[in-house]
């Protein structure tokens, strides 16, 4: 038998699947569940508190029922935390204030930079050009490819 064994029992689950992200078993509860992209320390905290599960409790020891009860508690996020923790105000579509999480969040991210690119907007443009988008220097920083150096003069 191998030590981690040993040290966690015979159901432990060294990978959870929760909101389609795989989550280290070996976390606690809010690390584990801030894996998942769009859920922060905070949220999750809010979302272990609503679970009543033991915050000290690693994410490998859940039980099927934990899981799923966590998964129900992601599902309905939205109504769970407050406006201004949302990541979405006034969404351009709807005009609520939304909250997305995983695979979701990437998409959106990917339609708001394509929208300014189609509306010709500043950073639309940045994003285009590859640039910098939030008023970074550019001059002296943030230089990519091989680097160059003094070229001399041949004698």
């Amino acid at each position: 038998m191998s030590e981690k064994s040993k040290e966690h029992g015979d159901d432990f689950k060294y990978i959870v699947r929760l909101a389609n992200t795989d989550i280290d078993g070996e976390f606690g509860m809010v690390r584990g569940l801030s894996q998942i992209k769009g859920i922060g320390a905070r949220v999750a905290g809010i979302l272990v508190t609503a679970s009543a599960i033991p915050a000290d409790t690693k994410m490998g020891n859940l039980s099927d029922e934990d899981i799923e009860k966590l998964a129900a508690l992601i599902e309905e996020i939205d109504d769970r935390i407050p406006v201004w923790m949302k990541n979405r105000p006034k969404d351009v579509e709807t005009g609520e204030d939304l909250h997305f999480y995983g695979m979701e969040l990437n998409l959106l991210l990917e339609d708001d930079i394509n929208r300014m690119k189609k509306i010709r907007c500043y950073r639309g443009m940045r994003h285009e050009q590859g640039r910098k988008v939030r008023g970074q220097r550019s001059s002296s920083n943030g230089r990519r490819g091989a680097a160059i150096g003094v070229s001399r003069k041949k004698k």
